[in-house]
């Protein structure tokens, strides 16, 4: 077996988890986080320790949450970035790697096996790849339990690949969204999706990919990005069929539906519920792309999306739209960054937000700790705005080309 690489957790924070008669947990809200926040959840509930998990979707919503007042003894842990407060929590930060990662070191301090599963689904959806790198080891110890099984085919979650292909957002075909556009294109190779055979994954997985880097839009980018989609492993005994599509419904619930995507971490029978938002989410997702102009700059292209998932809008764009390195998807009162290079991206949002801020009158109706009426966020190769709906198109786009 590979040797179990990982980072020490700091001595504090374990002895603090250790002793607390109460956690709270506060979680970003993407997969990646959510799955760390589960794994934490599932150790101290094998230690009888009570807890409670919360989503916040921007940097100054989880301080807020941070500031909410606690029992002596009690401990907080905050996974992602977070300003800083008086009393300080146990940090995740997951700025270097992926959440799940820093989750599992601690678990382990703690006395206790992580789920290999949920914590690869995490490592997924912080946009890394099952076993490579820190997580091999994660990966040899789901294989030999049998709880993953690499098959050909392309990674959704659920078992009819017309249901899992239609809604993924781990790819944007011209089919995407629509069921029955999906189930035209695939009546060649998945006659009967019950009775699949090695081959007839494979011939799914190649349609896939021709189609979704033959697309008249599609860019350069997108056959690296299918490429991830492709060969998935199994996941036999999980509420979803495979380990990107676990990765793919949580990212999609973690900002529509954080309650539901936090249970489904926490293997509660939550299935259908979540698989729906998911789909919900994918339709939505793809309609706003396949609908929408795209504008194209040096360095950025913009997505005007409306009612739309932004977050997801603009990482389906930089990886299958833009020709430009990153895409912004831009809504009526938020906004998303997604790039292909993750670095300084933190600094540029932090910028962003605030020069957008200078540009806002101060209301009575802003958050308390918002800085103007905006806030934001930032993840794995993606940022978030949340901002005053008044603040014009034009300055939030000329803002980001001056400082992406």
């Amino acid at each position: 077996m590979a040797t179990e690489g990982r980072s020490a957790p700091s001595s504090s924070a374990t002895t603090a988890l250790e002793s607390a008669g109460f956690v709270r947990l506060i979680a970003r809200a993407d997969g990646d986080a959510i799955a760390a926040s589960a794994l934490l959840a599932r150790a101290l509930a094998d230690r009888d320790t009570p807890y409670q998990i919360t989503v916040g979707r921007t940097i100054a919503e989880r301080a807020r949450r941070m500031r909410a007042p606690t029992a002596d003894g009690d401990a907080t842990v905050v996974v992602g970035t977070a300003d800083a407060t008086a009393d300080e929590p146990i940090r995740l930060p997951a700025t270097d790697r992926p959440a799940a990662l820093e989750a599992v070191d601690l678990v382990r301090d703690l006395g206790t096996t992580p789920d290999p599963v949920l914590a690869l689904a995490g490592v997924v959806a912080a946009g890394g790849d099952p076993g490579a790198g820190e997580s091999e080891w994660l990966l040899e110890s789901a294989l030999e339990r049998g709880l993953v099984d690499r098959r050909p085919g392309i990674a959704v979650p659920t078992a009819d690949p017309v249901d899992g292909l239609a809604h993924s957002t781990r790819l944007h075909a011209p089919w995407s969204g629509d069921p029955e556009a999906t189930r035209e294109a695939l009546a060649d190779v998945a006659a009967d999706p019950d009775a699949l055979e090695a081959d007839d994954r494979r011939a799914i997985g190649s349609l896939v990919a021709l189609d979704t880097v033959g697309a008249d839009a599609a860019t350069d980018a997108a056959a690296e990005a299918v490429g991830r989609a492709l060969r998935p492993y199994a996941t036999p005994e999980a509420a979803v069929a495979t380990l990107g599509g676990f990765a793919d419904v949580l990212a999609a619930l973690s900002r529509t539906e954080p309650g539901t995507a936090t249970a489904l971490a926490l293997g509660h029978d939550v299935r259908e519920r979540a698989l729906e938002g998911w789909r919900d989410h994918g339709r939505r997702a793809h309609a706003a792309l396949a609908d929408a102009s795209i504008d194209r700059y040096d360095g950025l292209v913009v997505v005007d999306v409306d009612d739309a998932p932004v977050e997801t809008v603009a990482r389906l764009a930089v990886d299958y739209r833009s020709p430009e390195p990153a895409a912004l998807a831009l809504g009526e009162d938020e906004a998303a960054i997604a790039t292909r290079d993750a670095d300084a991206l933190g600094a540029a949002l932090e910028a962003i937000a605030r020069d957008l801020a200078d540009a806002v009158p101060a209301t009575d109706t802003a958050e308390p700790d918002a800085d103007g009426g905006v806030e934001y966020d930032v993840g794995h190769r993606r940022g978030y705005l949340r901002f005053d709906p008044g603040l014009e198109d034009e300055t939030i786009v000329t803002t980001a080309r001056e400082l992406l």
